[in-house]
């Protein structure tokens, strides 16, 4: 069954609301990504759970797929409606529904964004420590288990969730985890669906743990000779316990790429930027030991000394990946995010360098290297078929040689369809249970089908 038999439904309980015109279906048929297009056949766009819910109702009735969609800036394809259906945009469920400030926690829709989030936690001292490059939906960064520059220091959203109302594939709802701080009380489920990419329901709320706006932050930039000092500059300040928020590490070519996209002139040369945060005092000293550190590895310190000029470093970050597509305009991007542990990334790092360099590739890379996490942009021309070939061939040995060191294929992108090819050699017996678990949940496969692994 498919779309066409749901549409009557559809339109009866939400008259005038069902979107199909073409424009819209192929704005939410792509994510930011190399994948293929693939548009639903039609763009709903609730404004309650109880909406959410009696939309999946009428599409498990008549055995519509279901893909939820947040801002659509997600890598690995995963809001491709690559079986047609029902997109269910929840971009109009964007309300904090309750907040407690002595308890740092809140309650959202999942529509709202983390920088909406923040911007009107300001006021309260608080403020939800996950810092991606994206502009994305709370909703959207749990259902990936997203986590970004801030991860060494306070984890991901999956350390961050502390409950959840989902819509689940038969359109009943349910609610998990809730506000206390642990609980030893029957399975997980908070976290079976944080990552699950939308494949087991439809998140629609997020009960969310908050941290204090710390009582200063410093950040340093530090260039170095080569790759593998930068690196193991982070090995060793990681084992200091320095009060350490932020350690983003950017290749020479990354750093040209910012140059140009941003009309800088920092050296192009490998960097460490980091970020430190805590009593001001802590910070000053830690940060004087970083630099230390750094130069002892052949670094040249930068100073970053006022608040404009650490605001301009970030942003100067945080605009890498659109830095990176700028060497080659018109060019496909693949950008990929292993994750390993950290003691191995110095020679991943150097293994692949050297790869890239063999293959002719131009790959500028950036990543959250406190964690052990990297991205390469593979830059490629969608119609030159030899070089496509060239950039996935590449893509699958440093996944593989990531798998080989106890990492993985994904540190915070997410499986969708880019990573699927891997989950067998990373998870082994276990895919199998997913898929049994997918299969008791979702029994018509009609929730984000074709994402994370084949039923």
């Amino acid at each position: 069954m498919s779309f066409a038999a749901a549409s009557a439904a559809l339109d009866a309980a939400f008259s005038g609301r069902i979107d199909r015109g073409q424009a819209v279906r192929d704005q939410h048929g792509a994510g930011d990504s190399w994948h293929p297009a693939a548009p639903p056949d039609a763009v709903f766009q609730p404004v309650s759970t109880e909406e959410v819910a009696q939309a999946v109702r009428i599409c498990a009735a008549h055995g519509c797929p279901i893909v939820p969609f947040g801002a659509g800036s997600c890598i690995e394809g995963q809001v491709n409606a690559t079986q047609g259906g029902l997109c269910l945009d929840l971009s109009r469920m964007d309300r904090i529904l309750r907040l407690s400030a002595p308890d740092m926690d809140v309650t959202v829709e999942a529509g709202l964004t983390r920088q909406r989030l923040n911007e009107d936690l300001r006021a309260t001292g608080l403020f939800l420590p996950i810092d991606i490059g994206a502009h994305a939906t709370l909703g959207g960064m749990a259902s990936t288990r997203a986590s970004g520059t801030m991860t060494v220091r306070h984890g991901t959203m999956a350390d961050l969730v502390m409950g959840l109302t989902v819509v689940l594939p038969d359109g009943e709802v349910i609610r998990t985890g809730g506000r206390a701080r642990k609980s030893a009380s029957g399975y997980d489920l908070t976290h079976l669906f944080v990552g699950a990419e939308g494949t087991l329901g439809v998140i629609t709320e997020l009960t969310l743990r908050l941290t204090g706006i710390p009582e200063a932050a410093k950040a340093g930039l530090y260039s170095f000779a080569d790759l593998q000092a930068a690196t193991d500059t982070v090995v060793e300040a990681l084992q200091f316990g320095l009060c350490l928020n932020r350690i983003e590490l950017m290749d020479a070519l990354q750093m040209r790429a910012i140059n140009a996209f941003n009309g800088t002139d920092l050296p192009e040369m490998p960097t460490l930027l980091v970020d430190l945060t805590g009593s001001a005092a802590q910070v000053d000293t830690d940060r004087a030991t970083f630099a230390a550190l750094a130069q002892d590895h052949g670094a040249t310190v930068h100073p970053v000394d006022t608040p404009e000029a650490y605001s301009h470093v970030w942003a100067l970050r945080h605009s890498a990946l659109y830095a990176a597509r700028g060497l080659r305009p018109g060019a496909s991007s693949l950008s990929t995010d292993v994750c390993v542990p950290v003691s191995d990334l110095p020679g991943l790092v150097a293994g692949i360098t050297a790869t890239l360099q063999a293959e002719g590739l131009v790959a500028p890379m950036h990543g959250h290297v406190g964690d052990g996490n990297f991205h390469l942009v593979m830059l490629f021309d969608p119609a030159d078929a030899e070089e496509m070939a060239r950039v996935q061939r590449v893509h699958g040995e440093l996944v593989h040689r990531a798998l080989a060191l106890g990492g993985t294929a994904t540190g915070e992108h997410g499986v969708g369809l880019g990573k699927k090819p891997y989950m067998e050699a990373e998870h082994g017996a276990a895919l199998a249970l997913m898929k049994r678990l997918k299969v008791a949940v979702d029994p018509q496969n009609l929730m984000n089908p074709g994402k994370i692994f084949d039923i």
